[in-house]
């Protein structure tokens, strides 16, 4: 008898149980437990599991829509939701003795604060780890966490990641923002705790697409470059939001008489041409989203590594996503009216979340330009440079 995958999907009530919930989510600084319940009904963080523990093993790619889609409910839920399955991804690039352990928590709910704040001092088969780290998605609820670190002696110092028990960590109560409130982005601080060497690898092998997860896995999926893989996922709530933004402007337009005019906005040639210019802005972006991805496809299936070039490429054109996205929820925004900054309206939230989203380092307009322009004229960039 022969198995059959099953790939975990969203549905369009799970995404409507999250519009729902936005504001408490907002309000609580976290998931919503029911909303965690849900989430681990679904199987969703499973995607990108690899199949010999028990997950779903599907195509990278395969995780950029579903969280384009929840962003239509709320995208501090959707950037949430997908960094944990994200996550499930990134712990398949670790040693194999590093993935038995940790993905025997199920569901495996991991934040990962990327920037090496912390400082691992070799010790045994292992190293002693301390530090802080901001911008934490997900700490409320994680059960594991992966944290970036200067490791090795001071001779020898190299980036990597490492991988501990969400018991390791205290949690700093910081998260106190204008957007992107659900995400408990909180502070984490780490003293002296314990790493052995199989829960370490190397960041330049993650950037790269070779860390030692992308030889145990028979599949593509492991073997795509981190960055291009994170900020591409990470730009799926901004675009999303844009797109819903663009539907309730629409809707909107039928109900709403302008004051002291007297007439329906929608009667309006220019509002008609503001709705015009934002659908087909969010269709380019929905194409220069389907070429990068094809593009990085095509490279792994090769057995190549994908090159510096286009690992920028990639995170030029999700920086270029975030831009864009914001840009049309602003514009949308500003012939919307007073009424949308009521609280209980959920236009003033999509635009607080995407403006807290843009500040993320890996959207960072200017440097994103600056890195694809001089890796095209084949210029030399900084070794750790994000790419």
């Amino acid at each position: 008898m022969t198995s059959v995958k099953i790939t975990p999907t969203i549905s369009p009530e799970f995404v409507a149980r999250l519009a729902e919930r936005a504001q408490e989510a907002e309000q609580l600084r976290r998931l919503p437990a029911e909303t965690l319940a849900d989430l681990t009904a679904s199987g969703f963080t499973d995607l990108l599991k690899p199949a010999r523990f028990g997950g779903a093993q599907a195509d990278f790619p395969a995780i950029l829509d579903p969280v384009r889609r929840m962003a239509h409910g709320c995208a501090s839920s959707a950037w949430t939701i997908g960094f944990y399955a994200l996550h499930n991804w990134m712990l398949a690039l670790f040693d194999e003795r590093a993935q038995e352990e940790a993905f025997a928590t199920r569901p495996f709910l991991a934040p990962a604060p990327l920037a090496p704040t912390g400082r691992g001092v070799p010790s045994g088969n292992g190293i002693r780890l301390t530090g802080r780290w901001s911008w934490a998605t997900g700490v409320m609820d994680g059960n594991w966490i992966m944290v970036g670190a200067l490791c090795g002696p001071d001779d020898a110092i190299y980036p990597a990641l490492a991988l501990l028990p969400m018991s390791d960590a205290r949690i700093e109560d910081v998260w106190h923002t204008d957007g992107m409130r659900a995400t408990g982005s909180n502070d984490v601080v780490i003293t002296d705790a314990f790493v052995p060497e199989h829960r370490l690898v190397r960041v330049t092998d993650i950037y790269s697409g070779s860390a030692p997860g992308a030889a145990l896995h028979d599949s593509n999926t492991y073997r795509w470059p981190m960055v291009p893989a994170l900020s591409l996922l990470a730009a799926m709530p901004a675009l999303g939001s844009a797109e819903r933004v663009a539907e309730i402007f629409a809707e909107r337009l039928g109900e709403r008489v302008l004051a002291y005019e007297g007439v329906a906005q929608k009667d309006k040639a220019i509002a008609q041409a503001r709705l015009g210019e934002a659908r087909v802005r969010l269709r380019a972006l929905r194409g220069l989203l389907r070429d990068t991805v094809a593009g990085i496809e095509t490279v792994v299936a090769s057995g190549d590594p994908v090159s510096k070039p286009v690992r920028a490429d990639a995170r030029l054109a999700a920086a270029h996503i975030v831009h864009e996205s914001r840009a049309v929820i602003g514009d949308l925004l500003e012939a919307s009216g007073a009424s949308v900054h009521f609280t209980d309206n959920p236009l003033q939230r999509f635009k607080r979340d995407v403006d807290v989203i843009a500040g993320h380092v890996v959207f960072d307009y200017d440097t994103s330009r600056e890195l694809a322009g001089a890796l095209t004229l084949g210029m030399k960039v900084s070794r750790i440079a994000m790419i």
